[in-house]
């Protein structure tokens, strides 16, 4: 095999971002394990939340870190583990895997509808904090075709995504997992077992629970990935697997590139074996700014966790984000379909695309409001996929009232019709103006007050309806149309003369 890149910043800056991923715009990420087995309880009922425990432990459901929590005393996920099935030093994480069954997954059901809701990219997680594989680990025997589904996960998922056309995308998170894991190492302080050592403890499961690293027992915090080279090794031989065993176009670690040389040379190997196989670089690495760990954008994809950025972003970029929690909790809330449709616009008009997890239940099929979100999303990209996928920032990504924060965990902006968000079409011959809502008055489009192009038509997407218009030196005034053909947003198309 060719080496194209080396393990230096240096050589990782020449990476290029493929133009699959900068047309996707929207894909869909199985965020999905044992940790949702506990989410199908009421909490509420099985473990009330004791009021003497800090604010801070009162969760609605065990959310994506119940396999650290549940190590926690006093924690609300460790009284919930003590009720429901033991004391953590003899029904630990490790008794829970084998209740995962994944008894009525259906991928190639499931992918259908991912592909209507205009996914063009699918991502399946390899393996979450909780160390458990969900492929086929020749490294490792906590995995998903040994215990729980006896199932290859990650290939079934792949099988279906490809079948339909789809870019395939693997996650990995176990890079925290040697740190954030250490919890299962300790005992309780107080009570009948205190000073009794968890099952995590046990050196005939430390290849589960990982080596004891006593620096990280009690908290993580900016020690996310540990300095242990051993571990670091270790993780790259089981990515190696992973990307051998998956051959992704999309692969997103859950916080900066882990571990300096050592990640460094997994994203060179990455990108390497990508282009030897396809004869061109096709390979994305998201990766973040926080969790530790190296960062710099010019190496791959920047991923914004649950956030945005106000403006334009001269990389290509994405947002993370979850239509209710990360793992399936019962009562939990969902996130409307109207709030997901605004943030894929505002992020598409700021050259980002959207991953966003669709929660599935433990038994891997979809909550009734996953069903409704993805129906809705059908029919919204049946009349506006146009606007979104293919498409590229335009001068300016919008305008009107409201501007989206800069960060991680910022997400939660509430737009209203008067906001505009611009894409267009790759030869520049058609602008987007997406209003995030049902204009009930004229819509002035002030950006075109600065765009010296005749503009020969306006349409909106979906409607057969005749725009009216009219253009001055302060823009493009539009009024509405008495009905309007979507949901959520309109979309109008202006086409500009050649």
């Amino acid at each position: 095999m060719h080496t194209y890149f080396d393990s230096s910043r240096e050589s990782l800056s020449t990476y290029t971002c493929p133009d699959w991923f900068r047309d996707a715009k929207f894909g869909i990420w199985s965020h999905w394990g044992p940790q949702s087995v506990p989410g199908v309880d009421d909490w509420d009922v099985v473990a009330p939340q004791d009021p003497s425990l800090p604010v801070d432990t009162i969760l609605p459901g065990p959310s994506e870190w119940y396999a650290r929590h549940m190590y926690v005393q006093g924690h609300r996920a460790y009284h919930h583990h003590l009720v429901k099935y033991g004391h953590p030093s003899k029904h630990g994480f490790k008794d829970m895997l084998p209740l995962w069954r994944a008894e009525r997954w259906e991928p190639e059901r499931l992918m259908d509808l991912y592909v209507a809701a205009g996914a063009k990219y699918f991502v399946s997680m390899g393996v979450h904090h909780d160390n458990f594989d969900l492929w086929d680990s020749r490294l490792h025997r906590w995995n998903a075709v040994k215990i729980g589904p006896k199932r290859d996960i990650v290939a079934e998922w792949k099988r279906a995504a490809v079948k339909r056309g789809l870019r395939f995308g693997v996650s990995e998170h176990v890079s925290a997992s040697f740190a954030w894991f250490q919890t299962s190492h300790g005992t309780d302080a107080t009570g009948p077992l205190a000073g009794v050592p968890y099952d995590g403890a046990d050196p005939a499961f430390s290849d589960y629970y990982h080596p004891e690293l006593p620096c990280f027992t009690e908290h993580i915090g900016a020690q996310w990935y540990t300095r242990d080279p051993a571990c670091h090794e270790r993780w790259f031989a089981r990515m190696v697997d992973l990307l051998e065993a998956s051959q992704p176009d999309f692969f997103y670690t859950d916080g900066g590139i882990p571990f300096g040389e050592v990640g460094r040379r997994l994203m060179a190997h990455f990108y390497n074996t990508n282009r030897a196989r396809n004869g061109a670089l096709e390979a994305v690495y998201a990766y973040k700014d926080i969790g530790s760990g190296e960062f710099f954008p010019e190496g791959g994809v920047q991923d914004v966790e649950r956030g945005g950025i106000p403006d334009i972003n001269p990389l290509p970029w994405q947002t993370d984000t979850t239509l209710s929690g990360w793992f399936y909790n019962c009562g939990q809330t969902f996130r409307t379909t109207t709030d997901i449709v605004h943030s894929l616009a505002d992020i598409v008009s700021k050259n980002g695309n959207l991953l966003l997890n669709v929660v599935q239940l433990p038994d891997g099929s979809l909550p009734r409001e996953c069903e409704i979100f993805l129906a809705e999303m059908a029919a919204w990209m049946a009349c506006n996929s146009e606007a979104i996928h293919h498409t590229r920032p335009w001068r300016v990504a919008g305008e009107g009232p409201t501007s989206a924060a800069y960060g991680h965990f910022k997400e939660g902006n509430v737009f209203t019709a008067d906001d505009v968000r611009y894409t267009q079409s790759k030869d520049s011959q058609r602008l987007y103006a997406i209003s995030l809502g049902h204009p009930s008055q004229p819509l002035r489009l002030g950006a075109l007050a600065r765009e010296p192009r005749v503009i020969v038509d306006i349409q909106v997407l979906g409607s057969e309806e005749s725009v009216v218009w009219t253009r001055s030196a302060e823009g493009v005034v539009i009024a509405p149309l008495n009905r309007w053909p979507s949901a959520h947003a309109v979309a109008f198309r202006l086409t500009f003369a050649s």
